[in-house]
């Protein structure tokens, strides 16, 4: 069975090298200091898995890079579509802003072997559900992070969290509507994962 392959963009060569460290030998680890190697890697992956080679099916992105903010490949895999999914492991405390960014999860370091490898499972597990299970746990995690976060008068005050509410209620509709059309084989296995996420 071949190993998953993940992409650590991380500018500071002793957290990448922690992160490889965890991370090897159950996964193939490929690494960059910046956001435009990241970059440069994750277009090279097209020719890549075209010629063999594995494609990459997790990025784990610092959102502070010296060249580039890590925004900047969440949005070329976002604009690409490429199938892979995306955990910022930074410094950066989270704000409001994080409501429009496309990961799946987000992590405030330091972090800790066991924290990193349970991010990685959960990308993973999460890789596994359809469009509309991904994005309801990407906002779930983004709201419970902000709730942990932020004051109640902070986030009555954002439009960005109110936002946030109304897509998830959208969401909870739609999973209620697709719940009702499934037989309960392909209830079950819609969801047999999700005690994991």
């Amino acid at each position: 069975m071949t190993s998953k392959t993940i992409l650590v963009v991380e500018d500071e060569t002793s957290v990448t090298k922690l992160y490889v460290q965890f991370l090897e030998p159950e996964y193939t680890v490929l690494t960059a200091e910046t956001a435009h190697e990241g970059i440069d890697i994750l277009l090279g992956q097209d020719k890549a898995t075209d010629a063999g080679a594995a494609k990459i099916d997790a990025v784990l992105l610092d959102r502070r890079l010296p060249d580039a903010p890590g925004e900047e490949v969440l949005d070329l895999i976002e604009d690409r579509g490429f199938d892979c999914r995306v955990a910022m492991v930074t410094g950066v405390e989270p704000d409001f802003d994080i409501v429009d960014m496309g990961f799946d999860l987000y992590i405030v370091k330091p972090v800790t072997r066991s924290e990193l490898l349970e991010a990685v499972e959960t990308l993973f597990v999460r890789s596994e559900y359809g469009g509309l299970l991904r994005e309801a746990a990407s906002l779930a995690s983004k709201r419970a992070l902000l709730e942990s976060e932020k004051s109640d008068a902070e986030l009555e005050a954002s439009g960005e969290y109110s936002t946030l509410l109304d897509r998830m209620s959208e969401l909870d509709d739609e999973l209620l509507d697709l719940a009702g059309s499934l037989s309960s084989d392909d209830y079950r296995v819609m969801f047999r994962d999700l005690g994991n996420a």
